[in-house]
This record gives C-alpha cells, sequence and structure tokens, in this order.
C-alpha cells in the first residue's frame, strides 16, 4: 500500500550563501525522497528560508537596504543553487509569510490557553551604544565552566557548556565592542517541564537515532527548563499578539515554518489537504532530517509545541554529521569552504551528490569530502562502471542493428539477480544507509562487467555468423543498465533522465525492473557523464580561496600551500625488510558483530585457514551492516600483536582503505589462509 508522506530539511539562514556543508543535508532528503517516490509511495518535499532574526536585521541596516529585500535576494540565491543541485522541493516558500504568521500566533494561542506560556521579568544584557538587548550570540567572553576566551554567551565550543550570558566573565558585546549592562525586561515562556513524561517517552521511541537519545538523556538529567520565546524591539520578525514592543524569537517560527510551507502547497493542490499530514489524528508520515547541531530544538521544544496545540508529532526526525574537507573542518584560507556556486562552476552537482551518497550511512557521524577521494572514486564508479556498461555495448546495436535490441536476453540469470538486489538496496534507501546501497549498485555493475569481459562482445563482433548472439549479450547489458539507472536514479536524477532519452524509455521507477528491454528500438549513445581530472578541482579550491580569504591578509596560494603540505615525508619511509615483516594473509569474515558502547567497531571472526580463527576488532562499522559482512573475503595482518582493548582482545588487523573505511579484498579464488605476497 502507498504510503502519504511528509520530509522536510531545515531551514537555511536567510542572510548567506549555500556551502558544501548545507548541501550535505539537503542531497540527502532530496535522495531519500526521490526513492520514496520512485518506490510508488507519496512522498511531499518543503522547506523554506530562515528568514527572521537579529542577525538578518544588522546586516540589512549595514547594507542600507530593509530586512524584506535582504531576504528576498538570498531567498532567490538559495532557491537557484538548490534548483542547480537538482533538490526537488514541491515547495520552497520563506516564514517571512502570511502562512507563517496566522500559525504562530495560533500555536502560541493555544499554548497560552492551555496553561503552558507563562510571562516574568528578567535581566538581560544591553548594549547602550546600539540601543538594544543582546542575543545570545551577540555576546562574547569567558566560559565560566572551563575558561576559555572568545566563547558566545549560550554556550562553549570548547567544553560544550551550556549557560546563561549573564554567565560568562569579561562579556562584550559582538555589534560595539563594549560591555554590556544589565537592564530588565518582561519576557514570555514556553514551559518546557511541563512536558518532560511526554517527552521522555517520545525520545525514547523509533522517533530519534540512539545516539541522539543519549544526547538527550543529558538535558533530561540536568532538567527542563522553560524556554524564552520572545525578543524585545528593535526584531525583524512576528510580533507577539497582545504585545507592544514583543516578537516571537525566531526559533519558535522557524520550525512551524515547515507547516507554512506545506500549508502554502496545499492552497495551490487539490489533492493536499493540511490536516491530512498535520492533524493530530493523521495517519500520514513526517520526517525532519536537521544537523546533529540543532537536535535540542528540534527534539524538545518542536514536539512539545506540536503536542501542547493539538498538532501531530513527527513520525522520526533524522540527524547527521557535519563536513570536513580533505579531514579538517572546511577553511577558508585554504579555499576548502566551498559554496555551492563555486562548485558548479567547476563541476557537476550529480558528482557531489554521488560521492554524499557513497559515505551517507544513516548514522549521525560526520562525512569528509577528500578530495582525492572523489576524483578516483567519480572515475572508477561512474565511469569506469556504471556509464562504461552502455558505452561498451550500445555502439553495437546502433551501427549493427539499427538501433534494435534482441527480443531475448543472452544471459537471463543476470538480470534476475540484479533484479533481485533491489529488495536489499530498498532496504538501504529506507533506512538512509545509501553508502551501503551504492556498494550494493556497483557491485552488481563490477558482475556485469565482468560478464562484458567474459563474453567479450567486441570480439565476437570481428567473428561471421554471431550477429544474433552479439545482439543478446548487448541486449543484456543494456537491460542491466536500465535496472542499474532505476538504483541510481534518486542520486543521479538528471543522469537518469538522459539514460531513459538514450534508451527510448519512459520515466523508469521500480515498477520496471523485472521487464528487460527488449524488442526495442534505441536511440544513438551519447557520453552521459566525463572524468574528473585534478587540475578541475585545483581550479575550484584557487577559486573558493580568492572569494573568501580575507583581502588583507598575507596568504601564499591555497593550492601552493596544499600542495607543500602533502610533499612526502622522508621520515614516513620504510624499508622493504621493514615491510617483509609483515604477514599479510587471506581471511573470511564467519562472524561480524557490533560492539555494544562503541560507535565504530566491529566485532570479526576471521577464518585465516591453517592459521585457525581470529578475534578482530575493526573500526568499519560506519561502512559496514555486520549482515552483510559474513562470508566476505578480506586481507588481514596475521603476526600483529595481540592487544588488549576494553572491548576484548583484537588478534590481528584487517586492512581497509578510504576516511569511512571500505574493506580491502583479494579477488575470486582467494581462498582463507593464502598468504598475501
Amino acid at each position: 500500500m502507498a504510503r502519504d508522506i511528509l520530509v522536510t530539511s531545515a531551514l537555511p539562514y536567510a542572510n548567506g550563501s549555500i556551502h558544501l556543508g548545507h548541501l550535505v543535508e539537503y542531497i540527502q532528503t532530496d535522495i531519500w525522497a526521490r526513492f520514496q517516490n520512485l518506490a510508488g509511495n507519496r512522498c511531499i518535499y518543503v522547506c523554506a528560508d530562515d528568514a527572521h532574526g537579529t542577525p538578518i536585521m544588522l546586516k540589512a541596516r549595514a547594507a542600507g537596504i530593509e530586512a524584506e529585500d535582504l531576504i528576498a535576494e538570498f531567498g532567490a540565491e538559495h532557491q537557484k543553487d538548490f534548483g542547480d543541485f537538482l533538490i526537488g522541493f514541491d515547495n520552497y516558500y520563506t516564514t517571512h509569510s502570511t502562512e507563517n504568521r496566522e500559525l504562530a500566533e495560533t500555536i502560541f494561542g493555544r499554548l497560552s490557553d492551555a496553561g503552558y506560556i507563562s510571562r516574568r521579568t528578567i535581566s538581560q544584557a544591553f548594549d547602550e551604544e546600539y540601543g538594544m538587548f543582546l542575543p545570545d550570540r551577540f555576546i562574547q567572553g569567558e566560559c565560566p565552566k572551563c575558561g576559555a576566551t572568545e566563547q558566545y554567551g549560550d554556550a562553549c565550543e570548547v567544553c560544550g557548556a551550556t549557560y546563561q550570558p549573564t554567565e560568562l566573565s569579561t562579556p562584550v558585546s559582538v555589534l560595539s565592542g563594549a560591555t554590556p549592562v544589565e537592564r530588565e525586561s518582561e519576557h514570555y515562556f514556553f514551559q518546557l517541564a511541563q512536558f518532560e513524561q511526554f517527552l521522555h517517552n517520545w525520545t525514547h521511541g523509533e522517533q530519534i537515532q540512539d545516539a541522539i537519545t543519549r544526547k538527550l538523556d543529558e538535558w533530561f538529567e540536568a532538567g527542563l527548563k522553560d524556554w524564552d520565546i520572545s525578543r524585545d524591539a528593535p526584531y525583524f520578525g512576528f510580533k507577539i499578539p497582545g504585545s507592544d514592543n514583543k516578537y516571537f524569537y525566531v526559533w519558535l517560527d522557524a520550525p512551524i515554518g515547515y507547516m507554512a510551507s506545506f500549508a502554502n502547497l496545499c492552497a495551490r493542490r487539490d489533492d493536499l489537504s493540511f490536516d491530512d499530514f498535520w492533524g493530530r489524528d493523521s495517519n500520514a508520515e513526517l520526517y525532519h532530517f536537521i544537523g546533529k547541531d540543532i537536535v535540542y530544538f528540534h527534539a524538545l521544544f518542536w514536539p512539545a509545541m506540536l503536542e501542547g496545540a493539538g498538532y501531530r508529532t513527527p513520525t522520526s526526525i533524522h540527524a547527521h554529521g557535519f563536513l570536513t574537507v580533505n579531514g579538517d573542518k572546511m577553511s577558508k584560507s585554504r579555499g576548502t569552504f566551498i559554496r555551492a556556486r563555486t562548485w558548479l562552476d567547476h563541476l557537476p552537482a550529480e558528482y557531489l551528490r554521488y560521492y554524499f551518497a557513497a559515505k551517507l550511512s544513516g548514522r549521525v557521524e560526520d562525512i569528509d569530502l577528500n578530495l582525492d577521494d572523489f576524483v578516483a572514486r567519480i572515475n572508477s564508479d561512474l565511469i569506469g562502471k556504471y556509464v562504461n556498461i552502455a558505452s561498451r555495448t550500445a555502439n553495437f546495436i546502433t551501427k549493427r542493428f539499427d538501433g534494435q535490441l534482441a527480443s531475448a536476453l543472452d544471459q537471463p540469470a543476470l538480470f534476475d539477480e540484479v533484479a533481485a538486489a533491489g529488495a536489499n538496496i530498498r532496504k538501504h534507501f529506507e533506512q538512509r544507509r545509501f553508502a551501503q546501497g551504492v556498494r550494493a549498485i556497483m557491485d552488481l555493475a563490477d558482475q556485469t562487467n565482468a560478464y562484458l569481459a567474459e563474453r567479450a562482445p567486441w570480439q565476437i563482433a570481428r567473428e561471421d555468423g554471431r550477429d544474433a548472439e552479439l545482439q543478446q549479450i548487448c541486449t543484456t547489458a543494456l537491460s542491466v543498465f536500465a535496472q542499474l539507472t532505476i538504483y541510481l536514479k534518486p542520486i543521479l536524477p538528471q543522469t537518469a533522465a538522459n539514460v531513459e532519452a538514450f534508451l527510448n524509455v519512459t520515466a523508469l521507477d521500480w515498477s520496471h525492473l523485472d521487464t528487460p528491454i527488449v524488442d526495442h528500438t534505441i536511440n544513438k549513445f551519447k557520453p552521459l557523464l566525463k572524468r574528473v581530472e585534478k587540475d578541475t578541482i585545483e581550479r575550484m579550491l584557487a577559486a573558493s580561496a580568492e572569494d573568501l580569504a580575507p583581502k588583507s591578509a598575507d596568504h601564499s596560494s591555497t593550492v601552493g600551500d596544499t600542495a607543500s603540505a602533502s610533499a612526502s615525508d622522508d621520515n614516513n619511509t620504510i624499508q622493504i625488510d621493514d615491510f617483509a615483516k609483515v604477514d599479510l594473509r587471506v581471511a573470511r569474515v564467519a562472524g561480524a558483530e557490533s560492539v555494544e558502547g562503541a560507535d565504530k567497531l566491529l566485532k570479526l571472526t576471521l577464518d585465516v585457514g591453517d592459521l585457525g580463527q581470529r578475534q578482530v576488532f575493526a573500526g568499519i562499522k560506519p561502512s559496514y551492516d555486520p549482515a552483510d559482512l559474513e562470508g566476505r573475503l578480506t586481507v588481514m595482518v596475521a603476526n600483529l600483536a595481540p592487544r588488549k582493548m576494553r572491548f576484548g582482545t583484537s588478534e590481528g588487523m584487517v586492512l581497509a582503505a578510504g576516511d569511512q573505511p571500505y574493506l580491502l579484498a583479494p579477488d575470486s579464488g582467494a581462498e582463507p589462509g593464502m598468504p598475501i605476497k
């Protein structure tokens, strides 16, 4: 039975450009939404610009324009960037809208009527030079817990402590540099503690990832505090009904923007009903994709607000980690703080979509954009494996058979095997384990290329009387290519559309997996994707550094610095005699299981032939489901001294490659215990 699904991503703030760190979330969400629709469900994807708050007000003031003009400018830029990255929103809106104002006032009114809103006078930091109360992030000082300097007024980035701005030592205003004074003001508070039992039950269900539940437990242990939902004028946002100079805090109306964007869409579509998706009795599914840094708002405040105001709560909140580039935080000085538009000026959007998909495991883990690995993976997977299937066979069909595919397959078993893999790939995609899904797809591409290497249609084409055989081989390959395209379509939607045009078929979806393309005329094959060259990466980094590096800084070339830093160090070299001491053996994974209390470790039981079985702990959990490992061949260091760990003793080491480690595996035919020479 088809499911009704509403999915959202966190709202980008309307005072800056989209960069690659943002795109992790939107690409992940878009892949999942596209997958659901291709699988036969109705999945609606909405988002909006987060358009309120002090930073937007101050940036507009500094630019000499109205805040409305600033958010309109960035809203247009965001939509252009998202569109060019093939993010398929059903509606992209703004929180500065009539729908959002009305919903915010409705929710506030219901919470107030139910006794969940209180008012009290508090002391706040006030900048006398600017004539305004300072938001937490506009105050800096020494952390009251660890003493770290230049920490913001709400949390310490060094020790992770949270606190009130008044607790900072030596506070200063970020705006003027002056020491703020304390002034009193009456504020509105949402009484979050009244929802403690509800939230405890809700966050310990299936709605939240385990890692997030553990983090939320820390807040429960500290006690849930009332949440200040008002801000004093001057402020860019919605005025609180019945007040003279109070505005809704941006974090109150921002998540309501999900509802407002959907309401705006419903007003334009007869097939959608707001209450069917947001009503208390809704049977639809609601998913929020967010970064791990905003879990507090989405997993505590947001469901409590919805519950108190009589709306449904989310089916699931899926949090992801941050993006690093070449192993480090994105850096403006290195040119690795890359804007979406800078990437698009140099590289196809789908290449980043594929690389992110190949990294995303469904867990709350940071992912790394290693640019050398990126080049290798795109060229190997997409060009060398996937597109290679069509490029090696399509021309035979168009040149020798006028584009006509055979009426039967040369090897139906291969086609059936690829179709049967759909259940497992579908499971991976449903659980947002895109990395595992991509590996499964590339394994199928490997099998198909191995089939072509064995049947060698380029050899058969030179032999008389074998045309029928040649046609059937190429038909088999192209039918499998269509299946692989279906699997990759959520990740590579534009390439999939080009493949559909080349194969001369209607839009492919999961219902077509079991039907080979036979007795059918295709169009002439045109190159689908191009290899990535390293000099393209260097040009992109140079352009990013030029755009973002401080103009007054005395920096040398970013590309030159990067090359210099990666130069080999003689102290890291080893001699052949050193390497000869390492005993590498083929091992078969006899068993694999997760290690309780460890985020990245799996416990492997390895069959090493005559050497018996070894227990090895390996940090490969981000890349593999334990059940998928059993029976696989890998390579291990068999003469590594046993190492005692708190989980047990590790009796060797498996070899893996990449920052999200993938096990090295020998070719077929290897047997457990074989030495590797």
